[in-house]
C-alpha cells in the first residue's frame, strides 16, 4: 500500500508543477501583446515622423522596448517546450514585415497615411498571432 501512496504522490507533485509551470509561463502572452500594442505606435511614428524628430524618438522607444522586454523575459523562471523556436519564428517573420513596410514606406508610399495604418496591422499581426497560439496552448 506504501508504494500505492508514493505513486499517488509523486503524480500529484508532477501535476502541481506542471500547474506551476503553465501558470508562469503566461508571461511570454504579455510579452507579445505589449510588443504588439507598441507596433500600433511606433510604426507609424517611424514612418510618418521621418522629416522631424519624432522618427529618431520612435527607434529610440524600440530600442527602449525591446530591451525592457529582453530584461523581463530573461527573469521569467518558466518556459513552455519549444519555445526558443516559437520565439525565433514569431520575431523572423515580424522583423521581415517590419523591413518590408519600412522599405515600401519610405520608397513607394511616402507620408501616406493610409499605408502607414495598414503598415502598423501588419507588424503587430504575428506578435498578435503568437500571443493568441500561447493562449490557446496555455488553456
Amino acid at each position: 500500500m506504501s508504494e500505492f501512496a508514493d505513486a499517488t504522490e509523486a503524480l500529484g507533485r508532477s501535476l502541481r508543477l506542471e500547474k506551476a509551470a503553465r501558470r508562469g509561463s503566461d508571461w511570454y502572452l504579455r510579452y507579445l501583446a505589449v510588443f504588439a500594442a507598441a507596433q500600433l505606435v511606433l510604426v507609424p511614428a517611424v514612418l510618418l515622423g521621418h522629416d522631424t524628430w519624432v522618427m529618431p524618438a520612435a527607434l529610440g522607444l524600440y530600442v527602449v522596448a525591446v530591451a525592457g522586454l529582453s530584461v523581463y523575459a530573461t527573469r521569467q523562471r518558466s518556459v513552455r517546450r519549444r519555445f526558443g523556436v516559437r520565439h525565433t519564428v514569431t520575431v523572423a517573420v515580424w522583423g521581415l514585415l517590419y523591413a518590408a513596410t519600412l522599405a515600401l514606406g519610405f520608397t513607394a508610399f511616402p507620408d501616406s497615411a493610409g499605408f502607414t495604418a495598414v503598415a502598423a496591422v501588419v507588424c503587430s499581426v504575428p506578435l498578435a498571432v503568437g500571443a493568441w497560439l500561447e493562449r490557446r496552448q496555455g488553456a
